[in-house]
């Protein structure tokens, strides 16, 4: 049984933003990604209080699908510990939710 999710990064910059995106929905490890160019992130970085501009991506994917996709936003990220958090879809459009999975599917999933 498919899984769909909604994975959650952010990027250092819009660009960084972009190429992920693009690597990801081209490879079939997305079926989507929205990018909010700005927001403010606040966090404890190595002990100290950081307050930082990125941009962030809403990646749409399945559970079937994500262990690869964590693995090629590591390899594609700028950051040493980038933010990689996923969340289930509980509910969504069955038309949506079958697009979504027909757009990560694998040859061995067709």
């Amino acid at each position: 049984m498919t899984h769909e999710l909604i994975v959650f990064v952010t990027t250092a910059s819009n660009e960084e933003a972009s190429s992920i995106a693009e690597a990801l929905v081209s490879e079939r490890l997305a079926a989507c990604v929205n990018i909010i160019p700005a927001i403010e992130s606040i966090y404890r970085w190595e002990g100290k209080l950081t307050r930082d501009r990125e941009s962030l991506m809403i990646i749409k994917t399945t559970n079937e699908r994500y262990a690869e996709l964590e693995r090629r936003v590591k390899v594609l990220h700028s950051y040493s510990t980038p933010e990689v958090v996923a969340v289930r879809i509980e509910r969504g459009a069955e038309q949506y939710l079958n697009w979504l999975r027909e757009s990560t599917a694998t040859d061995e999933t067709l």
